[in-house]
């Protein structure tokens, strides 16, 4: 199974993400993600063996306990790419408030996750919420317009859990279900 660990977004922002999402007026090469599934990826698992799910369970509690990081307030919004504006291949809105706290959590979790086998980021942590993957270059010049001339507030919430995350690829694009919930 494919698992990540993440702080969902509420479902109150998903009309919020939708309307950042509808800024780059749908260009050709842009797949969107879905607004109701959103949230902020923590770290990233990959394919992990049912088996393990125990252990990956304790390290992720581990690594939320030991970041001891409290319920806090997040804020998103703006927007960004990765990995430039040269070469596109994830759109983004970003935490603005908030970023601290998922600093470390992330690296927290990186410290717990690390001795299991997963590899660390080989990039910056940098908080944020995918709206779209870029295929292809077509809308390139309509996604740079739109991420350097426009930055939206998305919205604000409470954080108060982090989630293990199950990921399921389907022909309509990945499915997330909650594998286990660990309270901040």
């Amino acid at each position: 199974m494919r698992l990540f660990v993440a702080i969902d977004l509420p479902d109150a922002l998903a009309a919020s993400v939708a309307d950042a999402q509808a800024r780059f007026d749908d260009p050709a090469g842009l797949r969107f993600t879905d607004p109701a599934q959103a949230h902020v990826t923590l770290s990233f698992l990959g394919a992990v063996d049912e088996g393990r799910l125990d252990e990956v369970e304790r390290a992720v509690a581990s690594g939320v306990d030991t970041a001891d990081v409290g319920p806090f307030e997040a804020t998103v919004g703006g927007f960004g790419v990765f990995p430039s504006l040269d070469y596109i291949s994830v759109v983004w809105t970003g935490v603005r408030q908030g970023t601290a706290e998922l600093n470390r959590l992330h690296d927290s979790l990186q410290t717990e996750l690390t001795p299991l086998g997963f590899e660390p980021d080989d990039h910056a942590f940098t908080p944020h919420v995918t709206l779209a993957r870029m295929d292809d270059a077509r809308g390139k010049e309509t996604v740079q317009r739109v991420v350097r001339e426009e930055d939206p507030t998305v919205g604000s919430f409470r954080a108060e859990e982090v989630r293990l995350k199950r990921s399921e690829l389907t022909p309509d694009g990945p499915a997330y279900s909650t594998v286990e919930s660990f309270a901040l």
